[in-house]
């Protein structure tokens, strides 16, 4: 990939004391122009510190407003020690308008905004201009090797002339009114335009770029909004040009057709400009309903009559960059072509290329650039599922120094990244299945990204002596997840892998609640038998309750253990293979106890052992399935407390719902309120002081509560388990299924949506 990075910057002559200029007008910032331009004592103009710059030395212009009339640039540096003039560091985590000074401005206007006249080797990077009503922003006038970074401008364009030569234009944003944006004449020679939000204005003579005899202009990874006038020209002798990876659309205000009369052609090639020039890889929006095209005189409204017409634009396509239409990709995700010449590694704000997990890649290089001058980042992680594979075990030291229970309101931070088959970097959030052994006193457990404190959210509730597991999907950050033991005696804490989330991966459908297996029933069995002591049940997900034959990389069910004989505990684990040392569910004999487990698909089965000395039956309801195919990703968040039926909530439009129980066959509706788009939410539920034993059912808005449930439990438990459920009309539902009321407290781990 080729860049127009800065180089690196070098001071002419070892002895040089000098590096850096200092420009500050603040208020207090005891500037003077008569001074040596000194961090204590800065220069006041611009202009000051243009008139004495020598090679290898940096302006630092401090953010204000520079009002430097007709600041012209003539000195240069060398190549090995160009001259820099840089505004404040540009922030990638504030993307935006923040090149935060500004030339120009009331009462003292410069005719243009900067000037480079005669100069070379001269670098700017992280300003704003803003010059004179009709004037140009950025002149480079006889001006060699002289490149602009993030040099956002208003009311003004940038007019590259006069014989230049490899002058460069990158990362910018630009509003103008009238006259092409950007205008590269009278024999300037490559001229690099790359990575700009260009949007013209409605005043005559506009357009994005126009090049008239300019040879060799490089037009890449632009994206232009040029409100009926022409998005790209080469005119003249203006051949050997390269027009790839731009975003065009002439239409009027984003999206209006123009009138019949304008000049809304995307691209355009004169006769004379054909020769060696290449076209390719853009995309071109039909909204205007202007020609996408004109090549040598010939206007050309299909992309397939361009290419076999011209044998240009081999992979353009017609369509809009509308980014968010999910049921039909944009054909600008990840479709790039890296090798192109000018290509850098930042979009118009800085941020890198991200590849879509739900976008195939078909540029070239990574293959996951996007087209036009911003890199789409709103997409979440899909999943790979792994494992079991045990990571932490306090009682035996694994994923801890020493073997030893968490203190009484202590904290364990485990390392996940780089273990157990997780990737060293990349992984947003980790699913494992938590489970506490041996509490001395009745608690619960908290698991979060690491680095934070603990929030006020629960993944575990426990009294003494129990062991009780549940599924937990958590961010991770720097690598690492923690565990807070909320309560004031040791526990001991297991951690089994099922699987992590990145940028490569299956993508999740939610489905049901559907119940699947049942050996009660018998459903998903030949016959109603508990499975027995020691025994496994083989169990086809492949095709059964909406779940796809083929493909299937892992499926998340609700799993029920009931009327077990003896203690004991289940595996959940893929068909076929060796049945790991790892837990779902534990207890004791005659409970009933939930746990949501995801687990791989081998041969479209899964697989239950029942590792104890008695039977138990068994009972699996479908949340989703994970494939290749699919539109959404996952987003961890949080965790954060949605609900809590035993205090008032409070919501943005000023109502409230008042703190008291669920009723006893009730329902309750959690609305998710500002959340993006969403079709599943992955939350940690639990119940507490229920005043009888029942059930919980969590299953979408709107529809009937189906035979499944998630949450089992006895008079006055408190017991918490992770569900994941689709979202309809931004609402999910709850069904206390017991014949008493009982409290929710209801947390919110992450969401899936397009």
């Amino acid at each position: 990939m080729l860049g127009i990075g800065l180089p690196a910057l070098s001071v002419a002559g070892a002895g040089a004391a000098v590096t850096t200029l200092y420009v500050n007008n603040a208020a207090g910032a005891s500037c003077s122009d008569s001074g040596n331009g000194t961090q204590a004592v800065p220069y006041c103009h611009i202009s000051a510190a243009a008139a004495v710059v020598l090679p290898g030395q940096t302006v630092d212009i401090a953010s204000g407003s520079y009002n430097d009339t007709a600041l012209t640039i003539t000195r240069s540096g060398t190549a090995q020690a160009p001259i820099t003039f840089r505004g404040p560091a540009f922030d990638v985590d504030n993307p935006g308008m923040n090149a935060a000074t500004i030339f120009g401005g009331a009462p003292n206007h410069p005719d243009n905004g900067i000037v480079v006249r005669g100069a070379q080797h001269v670098r700017f990077q992280d300003l704003a201009v803003q010059p004179s009503s009709q004037r140009q922003a950025v002149v480079a006038d006889d001006a060699h090797d002289v490149s602009f970074t993030r040099i956002n401008a208003w009311g003004g364009g940038v007019k590259i002339g006069n014989g230049s030569t490899g002058v460069s234009y990158a990362q910018s944003q630009f509003s103008y009114t009238s006259g092409p944006l950007f205008q590269v004449d009278s024999g300037a020679t490559g001229t690099v335009i790359s990575t700009n939000m260009i949007s013209v204005g409605s005043t005559a003579g506009s357009s994005g770029v126009l090049a008239i005899d300019a040879p060799g202009t490089v037009v890449v990874s632009n994206t232009i909004r040029s409100n009926c006038w022409p998005g790209i020209v080469l005119t003249g002798t203006s051949g050997g040009a390269v027009v790839e990876n731009n975003v065009v659309d002439a239409s009027r205000d984003w999206g209006k057709a123009c009138d019949a009369s304008a000049p809304d052609t995307g691209i355009s090639v004169d006769a004379t400009s054909t020769g060696g020039t290449k076209v390719d890889y853009n995309v071109v929006s039909p909204l205007s309903g202007g020609p996408a095209y004109n090549w040598a005189g010939t206007a050309y409204t299909t992309q397939q009559a361009f290419t076999a017409a011209s044998g240009q634009g081999g992979h353009d396509f017609i369509a809009t960059d509308d980014f968010q239409n999910k049921a039909q990709p944009s054909p600008v995700i990840d479709s790039a072509d890296e090798t192109a010449p000018g290509m850098i590694s930042g979009d118009a704000w800085n941020w890198p290329a991200l590849d879509d997990p739900v976008v195939p890649n078909t540029g070239t290089g990574s293959g996951f650039r996007d087209r036009g001058a911003q890199e789409f980042q709103d997409f979440g992680s899909v999943f790979t599922p792994a494992g079991p594979t045990r990571l932490l075990d306090t009682r035996s030291a694994i994923g801890v120094p020493t073997a030893a229970p968490v203190a009484a309101n202590g904290t364990v931070d485990l390392q996940v990244a780089g273990v157990g088959g997780i990737p060293a970097a990349g992984v947003t959030a980790v699913t494992l299945n938590v489970t506490v052994t041996a509490p001395q006193q009745p608690g619960h457990l908290t698991v979060y990204p690491h680095g934070g404190e603990a929030p006020t959210a629960s993944n575990l509730n426990w009294t003494a002596g129990t062991t009780i597991p549940n599924l937990v999907t958590v961010p991770v950050k720097d690598g690492k997840v923690s565990f807070a033991n909320v309560s004031f005696g040791t526990t001991h804490v297991i951690a089994d892998l099922a699987g992590y989330y990145s940028a490569k991966g299956s993508i999740f459908t939610a489905k049901g609640p559907t119940r699947l297996l049942d050996t009660r029933a018998p459903i998903g069995v030949p016959k109603a038998a508990p499975v027995g002591a020691n025994g496994t049940v083989d169990f086809q997900v492949a095709g059964a309750g909406g779940v796809p034959a083929t493909g299937v990389t892992a499926v998340t069910l609700n799993v029920t253990v009931t009327d077990p004989q003896q203690d004991g505990h289940l595996t959940v684990f893929p068909h076929g293979d060796q049945q790991p040392d790892a837990s779902n569910l534990n207890w004791t004999a005659g409970t009933t106890i939930p746990n949501l487990v995801t687990v791989p698909v081998k041969d479209g089965k899964v697989s239950f052992a029942n590792v104890s000395f008695g039977t138990t039956h068994v009972i699996a309801d479908l949340a989703g399935y994970y494939s290749a195919e699919g539109k959404d990703t996952y987003r961890p968040v949080g965790p954060w407390r949605m609900m809590d039926t035993r205090e008032t909530q409070y919501y943005e439009d000023g109502s409230n719902r008042p703190a008291g129980t669920v009723p006893a066959r009730g329902t309750l509706v959690l609305t998710l309120g500002e959340m993006p788009e969403t079709t599943a939410v992955t939350l940690n539920v639990t119940v507490t002081e229920p005043g009888g034993p029942g059930h919980l059912t969590v299953y979408p808005h709107g529809s009937a509560a189906p035979d499944a449930s998630n949450l089992n439990w006895t008079t006055g438990q408190t017991i918490a388990n992770q569900v994941v459920v689709p979202v309809r009309d931004r609402q999910v539902s709850f069904y206390n299924a017991s014949d008493a009321p009982v409290h929710l407290v209801i947390d919110l781990f992450g969401y899936q949506g397009p």
